[in-house]
């Protein structure tokens, strides 16, 4: 799309123009400077908010993207070859590794039986002559140069446009015709047959025979458009089906009755088609409610909205002026609406709200004379909620359950009638694909109920309920949309981007970003990393109800997230329209000429491709998130992103180093220990991500080179068991992510040379013999930016039991999570820990402390939200209810020595879960004493988990607290045996019930 395109590469050309290297890539420096002009310009013209979705607009942005492609294409090739010849002392290298079998995956080995370079290698090949590639930028330029001058035509229309007293144009003004408007959830019907449009809403009784459409949909009409109870008969007489709302419908009826005579806001959020409006309507309508107020009044703004029109529909149901409104100014509709609210209890529903600006314009038209007035608002947007009142919690719609969508699906097809015995089975997995979502339950129940219902024919439904959702009801499609039309696009390039995971896939929150600081589609905000913009772009997705939220940890960051079906179906497809991102997820054969001028792959089934000559392939990222192994023999040239996670190579694909490109590499391999130091090559390389098959014995040790640390874009580097030299000469102020490293020496010089790590993982071995000085970890309290640490010690033998080491660690000031396994420390390093000021996640696992009491200490661990301990030698634990201020969980597991947990711990206030995993029956008798005691002083929200077996529960255990997913009687997790490996995370060896599960370290750690 054009907005990524442009933004990928304007930061290319910025590099290029604040390059040391005087070698340009084109003769004339000029032509690149033109060049980043114009495409800042188009950047600046999309960056715009004040530019709407429109066809105009979809118009020029296809003409910018490919346009932009084209130079892309031009300029990355002519990188990659000036790189090359460069560095082309690395053909020896591969030379010398012809002898060796190939490497079967995504990269090719280059080479046919002749031994010689391949076409795209040859320095004077014909496509590389620097003339053709200069001509071609130019046409490029005037191409781009014709769109600009489109774009500030267009500019001076919209300039000239008159503006409506509101400040909307008047081409947009619904003046000339009717607007009525079905719910988001619903469908939209933009505008009535012209001959109708003096016909105001409370007159629309009788207009089924000019209207051609059902009459339950034009019922349905009046009574979202009538505006209030006393002048229509239809916004009281009509109810639509509302399943599974009835915990929100007495939730929201309470708050509009409640006893506080101040006016409240209460807001209604939630993603497209999950039934906010269908909600606020059956309370609107509710017998009481109506007997309750004085007035009502709704209307529905969507993203068009006009100020004066929302005004004058809400005062044509309370005034008989009727014409004479349309020819008031907008203040003095505000004015006549005050008066006519002051003296009477009114309620207000204010429907598919898309923008702040649309409350600030109306909100202080509604007075409040605490009389226990009320207003609704429905939107999708959670910043909306937030700005019209703060102060009152927002009411979230959740997705239905199963039961719950079944009932709904029934009722829609079968209405009061049981479903036939021989239709149930199929039923359940409908109704399961529609993934708790309202609106695709009750489209594909109308499919159902208009078709015949037999088995063959709701086996076919089942095989294909998203085609037979979106293909039967194109205003579902539009309903959805709209979410997507209203982004910014910056976030719209995000959003497109979530296509690439499969269906039901839990996306790992820091993948996701470093894929998106790879791709280019952040934009540096000075003084935030590109990282915290891109946490910046999700949650502004969250809070748009787009992207679901599966986990956040304890201290509120997010851990993995994940899109509904339908959602993602909509991606696919608009990402394929765009240009954007091609998913292949069909089990055929693939021919060159399919993806040859493809972006971004990315593969969910296992596909083979046709042998071909792939030199001059656009192709910029390969991700393979299939289950098998990929066979593929072509190479992408100009390849950005190797996402390679399920594909093992035999060795390391040492052709990978000619890939210059490259900023993104995850991949297995099973051979050689080393990682070439040819590595270094790729000099826009962000993220490395490199792990071996092989489990056990010193073969299992991944050497990494010194060089490694001279890549001067590296940012993330996440090995398994990876040995790291110290460096040297010189480092890496970039690098944010250093994990899996063994035995690596903090020296002074050493950290000096990655000052700016916030992430660190290391593991040390020991013996008996061990001296622990030569790795001088006192030094770590040098690395100043560090929030994560994770420190373990490794007996090098199991033969026989070793006493767990004295360690003597000095712990970064800035620490926010601290895991520890394996060691002993100090009383004063625990002092010392608990004085660190922003810990908030401490982990001690298979540890000791130096004897078998700990007494915490007032003023220690100020922010800690999360501990879990893991001790062999403690027996006491010396606590006052004022330590911890900040606790809520409490995570025990293998403490034998523990005789029980202080009282005193129910009294931290804050305090939710207390989880224990196979802990002596001294302790879990204590710990339902505490819940059993805070229950009597009212405090009914401390939870207890205890799980009998000692095997991990990864990010679950909070997920299923809050969803009541326990059995009260065992305290036991209730999970079906399909449900373990999506809600479990087991270490090898561990065994649950009667199966055993091994998750890839690869995936956790890559994912994770």
């Amino acid at each position: 799309m054009a907005y990524a395109a442009l933004l990928s590469l304007t930061q290319t050309l910025e590099q290029i123009l604040h390059s040391h290297d005087q070698s340009r890539i084109l003769h004339e420096e000029k032509q690149i400077t033109s060049l980043y002009e114009k495409l800042s310009f188009l950047l600046s013209f999309l960056e715009d908010s004040t530019h709407k979705y429109s066809e105009t607009i979809t118009s020029l942005e296809g003409r910018i993207r490919d346009a932009t492609y084209k130079a892309e294409d031009i300029i990355e090739s002519s990188m990659s070859e000036r790189i090359r010849e460069a560095t082309y002392e690395a053909e020896d290298i591969i030379e010398s590794n012809m002898s060796k079998p190939a490497c079967h995956g995504v990269i090719s080995t280059w080479f046919g039986e002749k031994n010689s370079p391949p076409a795209f290698l040859q320095c004077k090949r014909s496509m590389d002559n620097l003339e053709q590639k200069y001509e071609g930028l130019q046409k490029v330029i005037e191409e781009l140069d014709s769109i600009s001058k489109d774009v500030e035509k267009m500019n001076d229309i919209e300039d000239l446009q008159p503006s409506m007293p509101d400040g909307s144009s008047k081409s947009s003004s619904s003046y000339n015709s009717t607007m009525v408007e079905f719910d988001d959830d619903l469908m939209q019907i933009t505008e009535l047959p012209s001959q109708l449009e003096s016909i105001s809403v409370v007159e629309m009784e009788g207009i089924e025979d000019v209207v051609e459409m059902d009459r339950n949909d034009l019922e349905d009409l009046q009574q979202r458009n009538s505006l209030s109870a006393t002048s229509s008969k239809f916004a009281s007489t009509n109810k639509s089906t509302m399943v599974g709302f009835d915990d929100d419908f007495h939730q929201i009826k309470e708050r509009l009755v409640g006893q506080s005579s101040m006016l409240k806001i209460i807001s209604i959020v939630g993603m497209g088609g999950i039934g906010k409006t269908t909600l606020a309507r059956n309370v609107y309508n509710d017998s009481y409610i109506v007997h309750h107020f004085d007035i009502r009044a709704w209307t529905t703004l969507s993203q068009k909205y006009n100020v004066q029109e929302l005004l004058t529909s809400l005062l044509n149901s309370m005034t008989d002026v009727g014409h004479k409104l349309y020819q008031m100014k907008i203040e003095e509709l505000k004015e006549t609406l005050n008066k006519k609210l002051q003296c009477n209890r009114y309620l207000i529903v204010m429907d598919d709200v898309w923008e702040t600006n649309a409350w600030e314009e109306v909100r202080r038209v509604f007075p409040d004379k605490n009389n226990g007035s009320r207003i609704i608002l429905t939107t999708r947007l959670s910043n909306v909620a937030v700005y019209a009142d703060s102060s009152s919690p927002v009411h979230r719609m959740n997705f239905l359950s199963l039961e719950q969508s079944l009932k709904l699906l029934n009722k829609e097809v079968f209405g009061e009638e049981c479903c036939p015995s021989e239709l149930e089975g199929i039923r359940t997995t409908i109704a399961k694909q529609c993934k708790g979502l309202p609106l695709a339950l009750v489209v594909i129940g109308g499919l159902l109920n208009k078709s015949e219902k037999t088995r063959a024919y709701w086996e076919y439904v089942a095989k294909n309920v998203k085609s037979a959702v979106t293909g039967n009801y194109d205003d579902f499609v539009e309903i959805l949309s709209l979410s997507y039309n209203h982004l910014p696009h910056h976030l719209r390039t995000c959003f497109l981007y979530m296509g690439v995971f499969p269906e039901d896939y839990v996306i790992h929150v820091s993948y996701l970003i470093r894929l998106w600081v790879a791709e280019g589609f952040l934009k540096l905000i000075i003084p935030k990393s590109l990282e915290e913009v891109a946490k910046e772009y999700l949650e502004d997705l969250i809070d748009r109800n787009l992207i679901m939220v599966q986990d956040r940890s304890y201290s509120g960051e997010l851990k993995t997230c994940s899109i509904h079906d339908l959602i993602r179906d909509l991606i696919v497809r608009k990402a394929q329209e765009e240009k954007f991102l091609h998913v292949m997820n069909q089990k055929v054969e693939i021919f060159p000429g399919i993806i040859k001028n493809q972006r971004r792959l990315s593969i969910h089934r296992e596909i083979r491709f046709d042998v071909g000559d792939m030199y001059d392939s656009t192709v910029r990222s390969l991700l393979h998130l299939a289950d098998g192994l990929l066979s593929i023999n072509i190479c992408f040239p100009l390849l950005r992103v190797l996402d390679a996670r399920n594909i093992t190579f035999s060795m390391f694909p040492i052709e990978i180093v000619q890939l210059v490109n490259l900023r993104y590499i995850a991949l297995i391999y099973t051979g050689k220990r080393k990682i070439p130091a040819s590595i270094s090559k790729l000099c826009n390389l962000q993220t490395l991500i490199v792990f071996r098959r092989l489990r056990f014995g010193k073969d299992r040790i991944l050497y990494l080179p010194s060089e490694i640390l001279k890549m001067p874009q590296l940012r993330h580097l996440l090995v398994e068991a990876g040995f790291l030299p110290c460096p040297s000469d010189s480092g890496n102020g970039n690098l944010q992510t250093l994990t899996g490293v063994i035995d690596f020496r903090c020296t002074k010089e050493a950290l000096g040379r990655i000052p700016n790590l916030k992430t660190l993982g290391i593991s040390y071995r020991y013996g008996s013999r061990t001296k622990w000085s030569i790795y001088c970890l006192e030094n770590l309290v040098n690395l100043h930016q560090l929030e994560t640490l994770k420190c373990r010690f490794v007996p090098k033998s199991w033969i026989r039991q070793l006493v767990l080491p004295a360690v003597d660690l000095a712990f970064p000031p800035n620490l926010k999570k601290l895991t520890l396994s394996g060691c002993r420390i100090s009383w004063k390093n625990m002092s010392t820990c608990g004085s660190l000021p922003n810990l908030e996640v401490l982990k001690l696992k298979y540890f000791d402390f130096e004897d078998s009491v700990w007494k915490t200490n007032e003023g220690e661990f100020r922010k800690l939200k999360f501990l879990h301990i893991g001790c062999y030698n403690l027996e006491f634990w010396e606590v006052e209810g004022t330590h911890f201020p900040s606790f809520q969980c409490l995570s025990l597991g293998y403490c034998p020595r523990l005789k029980c947990i202080p009282s005193e711990i129910g009294e931290i206030p804050t305090l939710q879960l207390i989880a224990l995993f196979g802990c002596e029956k001294s302790v879990v008798t204590s710990a339902y004493s505490i819940q059993e005691e805070q229950q009597d002083l009212g405090n009914d929200g401390l939870q207890v988990h205890n799980h009998k077996d000692f095997y991990k529960i990864g990010n679950s255990f909070r997920k299923m607290y809050m969803s009541n997913e326990l059995d009260p009687a065992n305290k036991l997790p209730i999970l079906s045996e399909e449900d373990l490996p999506s809600k479990l995370t087991f270490k090898q060896g561990y065994v649950c019930s009667s199966q055993r599960y091994n998750v890839s370290s690869l995936q956790q750690i890559i994912q994770g």
